[in-house]
């Protein structure tokens, strides 16, 4: 199979790589980190309840979710018009869809109401002014906005900025530290999309999520919260790492930065809480903290019984998140437990 294929180029790869280094005297001496961003999902661009999915387009399977779904049905539940971005801000015309996915909802393009940002595995809804200072936030837009995704199958998890207040259903952005003071515009909402399994033998490696892109059912795609996403391979060989170790901890990109730095004898000025740790358990007379703890983030139910459900690790004050989404629509999500108590945690301690 063409995975199989593409497995098979990364070990040649890699094997001439180390073989040039053993030719060259320099295997002794050098580490070598393999560190992948992401896992991999199939595309699946299917939906029951999607009124863009009815629709009738000359370059999409007739049934089929278009690029640009979450914008041409928003538009159509808050029954304002929506223009393309990506096309001058001209008007999507019945049958048509937006350009690359992004909509601009509202009577004014230049002054939208909303802005939705196609972002594959999940998407970004804006509403202008939203944490921003002096701004007062729009709340009852941001519930209609919120009413009319949990009406949607393909939704599976949603995350409100805070300053929106409590939306059951939903969690805050800062739950999954997307609440920071960057000075870009910051999202009002972000959209996790549904996300399954094939019948393969392995779930978390035949994983498929509904995505918002111009790319086609069947091909790959990622950004998404389920756990075959968020679980990816990392590795490491050389003077500087145990042999033979197999970290059971969990570990994230960020960590994979301030482990070589620490090697390097580099250090930085933190700019920002979010640096990562070093992964001394892997290096030789290393400390290795201790086991990670599962925690889970539960949100009051919607109207419809739908709870966005976080869950993470903890080491050494780090977050490690594994999986959200609404259960029974999240791969690799487990159903809430009736004897969880995450859920009076989480309104006491991060709302």
């Amino acid at each position: 199979t063409l995975v199989v294929a593409a497995i098979k180029n990364a070990d040649n790869n890699l094997a001439q790589l180390r073989q040039a280094l053993k030719d060259l005297g320099l295997e002794d001496s050098t580490n070598i980190v393999v560190s992948a961003d992401h896992g991999f999902s199939t595309i699946s661009k299917e939906s029951t309840t999607s009124g863009a999915a009815k629709g009738e387009y000359k370059d999409v399977p007739k049934g089929q979710l278009p690029p640009g779904f979450v914008a041409l049905d928003l538009a159509r539940a808050l029954d304002l018009p929506l223009n393309d971005p990506d096309n001058k801000n001209q008007p999507v015309a019945a049958n048509t869809y937006p350009h690359l996915g992004n909509g601009l909802i509202g009577k004014n393009p230049a002054k939208p109401d909303v802005i939705v940002a196609a972002n594959g595995g999940s998407d970004l809804v804006y509403i202008p002014g939203t944490g921003k200072k002096g701004k007062k936030p729009n709340k009852a837009l941001a519930r209609k906005i919120v009413a009319a995704l949990l009406k949607q199958d393909y939704v599976s998890g949603l995350f409100v900025h805070d300053e929106l207040g409590r939306i059951p259903g939903t969690l805050p952005l800062s739950a999954i530290n997307l609440k920071g003071a960057g000075a870009t515009p910051h999202p009002a909402i972000v959209i996790n999309f549904r996300s399954y399994a094939t019948d393969c033998g392995d779930p978390l490696l035949c994983g498929v999520t509904v995505s918002d892109t111009r790319l086609q059912q069947g091909q790959g795609m990622h950004g998404n919260f389920s756990r075959a996403d968020t679980m990816n391979f990392m590795a490491a060989i050389g003077p500087d790492f145990k042999t033979g170790y197999v970290d059971t901890l969990p570990a994230s990109n960020a960590d994979v930065g301030m482990t070589i730095a620490q090697i390097l004898g580099l250090r930085s000025t933190a700019n920002g809480g979010l640096m990562g740790r070093v992964l001394s358990e892997a290096i030789p007379n290393g400390i290795t903290p201790k086991a990670a703890v599962t925690s889970r983030l539960i949100s009051k139910p919607s109207d419809n019984g739908l709870r966005t459900v976080v869950q993470y690790q903890r080491v050494l004050g780090q977050r490690y998140f594994d999986v959200a989404g609404f259960p029974g629509r999240t791969l690799g999500l487990d159903p809430i437990d009736t004897a969880d108590k995450s859920d009076r945690k989480h309104a006491n301690a991060t709302r």
